[in-house]
């Protein structure tokens, strides 16, 4: 029940962030709105590989962000909004994938998210597969004010925006 649920809301998330990444202004990837900000592409990179941090915490013990060996994140720099849509599909897959194969009772098994090997959150995979899922949604809607900032048209996810009325 608990992995039904946690594939349905993966669902209906994927739709939501390929929207929003099908938006982004081409030649706009170093443009941030402060300089405490992240900067486009990298922003929108985490949407597109987000999901991928889903199967991580089915299938790997822990993930260690800055492991002294180097981390095994890698940010690859795409071009156009068409590569963070395949990216996104393909971490998409992954974390569908995963979430299929696993079992309800290796969801409440204990996972934990480390930085050079300090412990910095811990719960059931259950619980950090929620939070990945609620912090995608809070980057999915940082992108969307970037696109507003930009002049850009802001596409409709959980409801209709001012440039899609989409009921």
């Amino acid at each position: 029940m608990l992995k039904a649920h946690l594939l349905a809301q993966l669902d209906r998330e994927i739709p939501r962030s390929r929207k929003v990444l099908q938006h982004m202004p081409d030649g706009k990837g170093d443009w941030k709105p402060h300089e405490k900000s992240m900067a486009f592409d990298y922003l929108a990179h985490l949407v597109a590989v987000i999901p991928s941090w889903i199967a991580l915490q089915v299938t790997k013990p822990d993930l260690d962000l800055a492991p002294k060996e180097g981390s095994s994140l890698k940010y690859e720099k795409k071009t156009t909004s068409a590569d963070y849509v395949r990216a996104l599909d393909q971490a998409a897959a992954d974390a569908r994938k995963a979430l299929s194969d696993c079992t309800e009772e290796h969801l409440a098994t204990p996972w934990q998210l480390k930085v050079a090997g300090r412990v910095v959150q811990h719960d059931t995979r259950a619980n950090m597969i929620q939070d990945t899922l609620s912090h995608w949604s809070h980057h999915r809607g940082q992108i969307t004010v970037y696109l507003r900032l930009l002049g850009a048209t802001v596409p409709s996810t959980f409801g209709p925006s001012a440039d899609e009325k989409s009921f």
